[in-house]
C-alpha cells in the first residue's frame, strides 16, 4: 500500500464518504461523514479508497490501526488483505478498532478462527425507541416524565422550543462558549476536544446537513442538541448541551428534539458514555432497547 495516499477528511469528501457508508448501513455512531469529519480534527485519522473500499487509518509514531472498511463485501475483503500488508511493512501487528458484532461476523466468515475481538463497554452506543423518548410512557419512564412535567409547570408561559437554523446559530455559539467556561473545559483535554467538535458543528451546521433543536426560557437559550439520520431506521444525536442550573433542561431538550425531529425513525442512537460513571447512569436511566457494541480486533497468532 506504499502507493496509496491517505488524506485528512475535508468537506468536499462528504458525497463520496456517504456513498460508501450507504453500501453497508450501520447503527454505529462512527459510520457517518459528520462524525468522521468533526473528530478527525482531534485524532490522527486519515482515509483512502483501497481496493474499492473506504479505509480509515489511525497512525502515529507508536501504532497503526484501522476502522472496519466501508463498502461491498468483495471490496472490503480485498482491502483487509492490503491493510494487513501495510501494517507488516511498518513492523506493526494488524489491529482494528470500532468493530461491531456485525463487522466481526463478516470477518469471521472470511477468515474463520483467525481473529479475535475484545469489546469495550465504554465505546458501546446506547440506542432507544424514538416513541419511548418522545412520550416517556410506562412505569420505567415515570421519573423522566415527572421531570418534564415539572419543567413545564415551573416555566409555564416562559419556555419554547424551536428548530436550529441559520438565524439562531450565533446564539447557540454564544451559549456553547458560556457552557464551556462554566464546565472547566480548558482544564480537561477530553471536554475541550468535545467542545471543539461542538463549535465546528455549529459553524458548519448547514454545510454538514445537520438537524438541531433549541430550548429557550424567557427568550434565552438554555439547551440545544444536534444530530442526523445515520441509517434508514436510526437517528443519531451527536451533541447535547444544557445549563446544569436549569432543572429539567436536559430531559426537556431530549424529549422535545425527539418529538420534533426523530419520529420518522424507529430508533435514536445517543452515542457512548466514554467510561464516565455519571454519563453512564444518565444514559441507562432512559432504558436503552439495545447497545451497539464495538471492540478491538487482532490476529490470534500475534498474541502467542
Amino acid at each position: 500500500m506504499k502507493d496509496i495516499i491517505f488524506k485528512r477528511t475535508e468537506l468536499e469528501d462528504k458525497e463520496i464518504m456517504t456513498k460508501y457508508f450507504d453500501e453497508h448501513p450501520s447503527r454505529s455512531c462512527e459510520r457517518t461523514f459528520v462524525n468522521v469529519f468533526l473528530w478527525s480534527r482531534q485524532y490522527p485519522v486519515k482515509w483512502a479508497i483501497v481496493e474499492g473500499a473506504m479505509v480509515f487509518k489511525s497512525e502515529d509514531e507508536g501504532h497503526v490501526a484501522y476502522a472496519f472498511p466501508a463498502g461491498t463485501d468483495e471490496h472490503v475483503k480485498r482491502a483487509l488483505d492490503k491493510m494487513k500488508t501495510y501494517s507488516e511493512e511498518r513492523g506493526y501487528p494488524f489491529r482494528m478498532y470500532n468493530v461491531t458484532p456485525d463487522d466481526f461476523a463478516r470477518l469471521e466468515s472470511w477468515y474463520p478462527g483467525r481473529f479475535e475481538i475484545e469489546y469495550d463497554r465504554d465505546e458501546a452506543d446506547y440506542v432507544y425507541e424514538s416513541e419511548k423518548l418522545a412520550t416517556l410512557s410506562g412505569k420505567k419512564m415515570h421519573g423522566k416524565k415527572n421531570h418534564v412535567n415539572r419543567f413545564r409547570k415551573e416555566f409555564e408561559g416562559r419556555w419554547s422550543y424551536e428548530y436550529m437554523k441559520k438565524e439562531n446559530l450565533e446564539e447557540c455559539f454564544q451559549m456553547a462558549l458560556k457552557w464551556r467556561k462554566e464546565n472547566g473545559c480548558n482544564d480537561d483535554t477530553d471536554k475541550n476536544a468535545e467542545m471543539c467538535v461542538t463549535m465546528n458543528a455549529l459553524r458548519l451546521f448547514e454545510e454538514l446537513d445537520l438537524k438541531g433543536g433549541i430550548l429557550r426560557i424567557d427568550g434565552k437559550i438554555v439547551a440545544f442538541t444536534i444530530g442526523e439520520p445515520i441509517c434508514p431506521d436510526t437517528f443519531v444525536v451527536h451533541i447535547e448541551k444544557a445549563y446544569a442550573d436549569v432543572p429539567g433542561a436536559y430531559t426537556m431538550i431530549n424529549q422535545q428534539f425527539v418529538e420534533h425531529e426523530c419520529m420518522d425513525y424507529k430508533y435514536v442512537n445517543r452515542e457512548d458514555d466514554a467510561g464516565s460513571e455519571g454519563l453512564r447512569k444518565a444514559k441507562l436511566s432512559y432504558k436503552p432497547v439495545f447497545m451497539v457494541e464495538k471492540g478491538h480486533v487482532h490476529e490470534k497468532e500475534i498474541e502467542k
